[in-house]
């Protein structure tokens, strides 16, 4: 087992080494999507992110519980606990169910992740199937002082709790300045401080999702079902929490807040939070109008976009950015990461190819020792693949016949790069999974073949230079002809 592993702690903000409460098990929590609208591109990175944390973790012998919620329930427009439930105002707009929204937008999200390829979480917990769990902590919450309810809503006393607790320990600010901040209460207004938030609220009656509580009927708030959740399925204390870094301020300070005022623990060890997404130098929003869905980058749908690209390249593109970094979107930068990952690929492919000498100009074992240790250095993807592009060289030298790589060594080369491409990073190649398109290929390289043998060079050339109009490269050796895209 892995024990070398360091992790940015945002909770300290600084790395530190990893070691999990109830070694060799982890438990990780992960904040999901809310599903009232399809899932945008930050939210992919996110999750991208802590797949390959998810898959490292385990690759290095951990025994991982990755529990990633889906909110369907309590989120509000405001950030005040004001306005309409996303999930019921848009099933207004759409004449539905608030649950066909939800299962129509889940199952969206899936889709999504598994173009990119990513593994599914151990468990998939929702905010609606776990009321009973947050009316339970809300009562612990109260009992313990930390809440109190006015007119059937429960709101959290933050400044109370910072009288025992640090309520900024997350992000560091200054609670003074925090208050400072913020408007004033108004006449109107029940709370009684101005950073209260709601666990729970009052169902209103045009309200569509609602439940019975001890303090009237109403729906729970957004931040109290990933404590809620995280509790049930991970324990009390566990070992990582991660989102996106727009959530730290708000979501998951409330959400340690709510977890210590419930059981008097800090709820994880590690805190791990995602860099956000910017379009050429602009932050990525809907308000911007440089906001991409991934089926506009797929297709190329988008005005921003010159054309579209697949689901591995744009997943090469955010593993070549470290998840704490941020990461941008442009054109030129998707172009680079395609011609990156098809040289990649071709390697790996070209891999069964290679004849073993008896003697090796190469050694694998130093490759493979850096990208272990950039992995256990916060998970630095974009040094392991610096890496990896290291052994691309060397594939390439020895397939040109310019190099030898004995048969121990080739092995190590083969279990480099199936570890590292397929195991931890989750890629796949799209080209080779196109079964249709390798026997078209196989055909016309037959078939070219036989006109060389023939000394057809004219044919020859032509299927070679077509193909290369085409995109595909056809290389020829000893060992016969290869193709790639160009």
């Amino acid at each position: 087992m892995n024990t070398g592993l360091q992790l940015y702690n945002t909770l300290s903000r600084k790395k530190e080494l990893f070691e999990p409460l109830n070694a060799p098990n982890v438990g990780m929590y992960v904040c999901g999507p809310t599903v009232y609208s399809d899932v945008h591109l930050g939210n992919c990175r996110t999750f991208i992110s802590f797949d390959l944390i998810f898959r490292y973790l385990k690759y290095s012998g951990y025994k991982v519980r990755y529990v990633r919620n889906i909110t369907d329930a309590g989120h509000l427009e405001g950030d005040r606990d004001e306005g309409d439930d996303k999930f019921a105002k848009r099933a207004k707009l759409e004449q539905l169910e608030p649950m066909e929204i939800v299962q129509k937008y889940t199952l969206g999200f899936h889709d999504v992740l598994r173009m990119f390829n990513t593994l599914p979480p151990s468990i998939e917990p929702t905010a609606t199937g776990h009321i009973i769990e947050q009316i339970e902590m809300i009562k612990e919450i109260i009992k313990n002082g930390y809440a109190y309810e006015i007119n059937g809503t429960v709101y959290f006393d933050v400044e109370k709790y910072s009288e025992e607790y640090n309520y900024t320990i997350l992000t560091n600010r200054n609670l003074e300045d925090m208050l400072a901040n913020t408007r004033e209460l108004g006449g109107q207004d029940e709370k009684h401080g101005r950073l209260d938030f709601a666990l729970w609220i009052k169902a209103k009656p045009e309200t569509i999702m609602r439940w019975a509580s001890p303090w009237g009927v109403g729906f729970p708030g957004w931040h109290i079902e990933c404590s809620a959740m995280s509790a049930k399925y991970l324990g009390d204390e566990f070992d990582i929490h991660g989102g996106g870094m727009d959530l730290a301020a708000t979501h998951h300070t409330n959400e340690i807040a709510q977890s210590e005022a419930c059981s008097h623990k800090q709820p994880a060890k590690y805190w791990m939070h995602t860099n956000m997404l910017t379009v050429n130098g602009t932050r990525m929003s809907k308000s911007a109008g440089n906001g991409f869905l991934p089926g506009e980058l797929f297709t190329g749908s988008h005005p921003l976009l010159e054309r579209g690209f697949s689901p591995m390249t744009v997943k090469f593109f955010i593993l070549q950015a470290h998840y704490r970094s941020t990461l941008d979107f442009s054109n030129e930068a998707l172009d680079a990461s395609e011609k990156g990952f098809r040289r990649l690929m071709n390697a790996v492919n070209l891999l069964e190819k290679l004849t073993p000498s008896a003697n090796s100009d190469f050694e694998i074992e130093p490759i493979f020792n850096n990208c272990v240790k950039a992995m256990n250095d916060d998970f630095n993807s974009p040094v392991v693949i610096a890496e990896l592009f290291e052994a691309v060289r060397i594939i390439n030298t020895v397939h040109d016949g310019k190099g030898n790589i004995s048969e121990v060594e080739l092995e190590k080369l083969k279990k480099l790069m199936n570890d590292f491409v397929f195991d931890v990073f989750g890629l796949k190649d799209e080209e080779t999974s196109n079964t249709e398109l390798n026997s078209v290929l196989d055909l016309v390289i037959d078939i070219r073949k036989g006109a060389k043998e023939n000394k057809d060079y004219a044919t020859s050339d032509k299927i070679r230079l077509g193909l290369q109009s085409m995109g595909i490269q056809l290389k020829d050796s000893k060992d016969g002809t290869t193709w790639n895209k160009i």
